[in-house]
């Protein structure tokens, strides 16, 4: 598969100026890494996005610098205004395509379960994501757990259960740790009847770091 590419440009505007910058259609990002010099640019936020569907976090990416440079990255931070949810800044990782990297993969439930259909039990997920390491060009885009062996209640899937290449790939999930399990059909009724009504839900939200100091720092 081609890796994807993105076009980058430089960016010298730093601090709170950067609001020109989005206000002009592009996101002011990062490029750190292992010993690598800390390199401000700026993207066109609809590149980006087009590029982040499909590459998510764990896609390897080509930044393309100009002038025939080249680098190898992965996203490794998107910071939203909460409530637009406009991108604010990105951070890019420069890897070593010969050095292994800690990456963090979704795990998405395929298959239909005969027990969930038959409505005997309700199938939980309780983890989403899955720790490894391996080379950059070996992280796989996501890790599909079956779950068309789900029959009974208290049947359960754990992460030594998952199918991947394990030559590749090192998990630092404990092996016993549970990915997914068949609770009976009246949990979903407990879950209803426990469920706080809107008057009793208190909401707090934690206020958003400036993206302009972070930018400071940064710099």
């Amino acid at each position: 598969m081609e890796r994807l590419k993105l076009v980058v440009e430089p960016r010298t505007v730093v601090g709170k100026k950067v609001k020109k910058i989005r206000q002009e259609g592009q996101i002011p990002a990062n490029i750190f890494g292992r010993e690598v010099t800390s390199t401000p640019i700026k993207i066109k936020d609809k590149d980006f996005l087009k590029v982040f569907k499909e590459a998510g976090e764990t896609a390897l990416i080509n930044l393309d610098l100009g002038e025939g440079v080249e680098r190898p990255v992965l996203i490794k931070g998107v910071q939203k205004e909460p409530k637009s949810g406009q991108i604010l800044h990105v951070d890019f990782f420069q890897v070593n395509l010969k050095e292994k990297v800690v990456t963090h993969v979704p795990i998405q439930l395929v298959g239909e379960a005969p027990v969930a259909e038959s409505g005997d039990g309700l199938i939980l997920q309780t983890l989403n994501e899955l720790e490894i390491e391996c080379l950059p060009t070996d992280i796989p885009s996501d890790i599909e757990v079956d779950i068309s062996g789900l029959t009974e209640v208290g049947q359960t899937i754990h992460v030594g259960d998952l199918k991947l290449d394990r030559e590749k790939c090192e998990v630092k999930n404990d092996p016993e740790e549970v990915v997914a399990s068949v609770q009976s059909a009246e949990m979903e009724e407990e879950i209803e009847e426990a469920a706080p009504t809107p008057e009793e839900i208190e909401i707090t939200q934690e206020k958003p770091k400036e993206e302009e100091g972070a930018e400071e720092k940064k710099e």
